[in-house]
């Protein structure tokens, strides 16, 4: 009786543990799988790293600190992805904010390069230590979402405006990447269509453009660690902003992605884990390394597979994402390279499905609308004062409204 009871409880622990995936790892892989991959960490190394760029040129950047926030964030991020999506066999997805660098696009000139860093470490502490806590939620509903999205709508216009200046200087690649983007929002809901439009776009410049990409050259050298200068300045203006656009909307999309297709995600975890991947990215002098809200929608959709199975995606993005940083002083001389109308159309078309989402968050529902309205004009103007930037303006001004006049 003895022998057979202990085989029986052995072949019971081996199919416990090849239900928890620790020998199905290679059967696990499949087409669908690979291919929400591929789309989820194309589409962060198309656009956003173009608004790295354009927010690092803002601020006087030095090369060697615009390759340390590419490598930043992306190394980083990777690595968040790969680590999460093993640790939960989940499609938890890692990247960088990209609501985050549209902001500091608009607050780098602002800001000493070291006032930076230390305002990207504060911010991953405060999420870091929000997601210890467990007050995610009740910090958010502190500034109504509405207002939030409000704000971000604001910021992110002025991109999305430049889209028509640039098809206008270069109308074949704007037309062709228009095209193409019409059509795939029309006929594809699995293939994002910036995604589609961004590739079309590389492909017409390269067919009817001269690039001269050995203008520039930029030695190899290895990330090095940043020094931060802290202050209360860049607490109230930099770090606290930018910890609620990385919770609001990266962390809560990304979070309801999961709960959408009914996983059931380790919400504190997920958080703790993003500020303090962010804390690390930012001594490397990169604003954050998180739950990516976009791209873990599209690995955890029904499309990448068996839910058993999607995983597989976040981790292939992962990996993707994590050399994409690794090489980033390639990288950075090939985009500096780009026209800048190019830049500017890429840029726009990246930042449209953030735009959208957020003026419907802010103007979908009657209860905040005046508020949400004071967010998007103040974010919109760009104006800052007391050395505040907009953005911030636009969050008071919007949570006082709200908290008053539409209480």
């Amino acid at each position: 009786m003895g022998l057979p009871e202990k085989q029986s409880k052995n072949q019971m622990a081996l199919l416990d543990l090849k239900s928890k995936g620790h020998f199905n790892f290679f059967r696990d892989v499949t087409s669908q799988n690979i291919s929400s991959g591929l789309i989820s960490s194309t589409l962060v190394m198309t656009g956003p790293a173009l608004i790295i760029l354009e927010a690092a040129s803002s601020g006087n950047f030095t090369d060697q600190q615009t390759i340390n926030w590419m490598f930043a964030v992306y190394f980083f991020g990777g690595i968040f992805g790969i680590l999460m999506s093993l640790l939960y066999r989940m499609p938890i997805t890692g990247g960088h904010s990209i609501s985050g660098v549209a902001f500091l696009a608009t607050v780098t000139a602002h800001f000493t390069y070291p006032e930076l860093i230390g305002g990207y470490v504060m911010s991953g502490l405060i999420i870091f230590i929000i997601g210890m806590s467990g007050l995610f939620t009740r910090i958010i509903k502190w500034v109504p979402i509405e207002v939030i999205s409000a704000m971000l709508a604001g910021l992110v216009a002025s991109y999305v405006v430049q889209i028509v200046p640039s098809v206008k200087a270069m109308p074949l690649i704007g037309g062709a990447s228009l095209l193409v983007f019409f059509i795939c929002s029309r006929f594809s809901k699995r293939i994002p269509a910036v995604m589609v439009a961004v590739i079309v776009a590389f492909l017409a410049l390269l067919l009817t453009e001269n690039l001269n990409m050995e203008a520039k050259g930029i030695a190899f050298f290895l990330p090095s660690l940043q020094m931060p200068e802290f202050s209360w300045l860049g607490m109230l203006t930099l770090a606290l902003p930018l910890a609620m656009l990385i919770l609001s909307n990266d962390a809560a999309p990304g979070v309801g992605a999961l709960e959408s297709t009914e996983f059931d995600p380790p919400i504190r975890n997920i958080v703790s884990f993003s500020g303090l991947f962010s804390l690390m990215a930012g001594f490397f002098g990169g604003q954050s390394a998180n739950i990516a809200g976009m791209m873990t929608a599209i690995c955890a959709d029904k499309d990448t597979g068996a839910k058993s199975k999607r995983y597989i995606a976040s981790l292939l993005s992962g990996i993707i994402t994590m050399f994409f940083g690794i090489f980033a002083w390639k990288i950075v001389p090939f985009i500096q390279s780009l026209p800048q109308a190019f830049v500017a159309l890429l840029a726009g078309f990246s930042l449209i499905g953030v735009l959208i989402s957020s003026l419907q968050k802010g103007f979908s529902e009657n209860r905040y609308r005046l508020s949400a309205l004071s967010a998007f004009l103040v974010a919109l103007s760009q104006v800052s004062f007391l050395n505040i930037s907009a953005p911030v303006w636009a969050l008071v001004i919007g949570a006082i409204v709200a908290k008053t006049v539409e209480k």
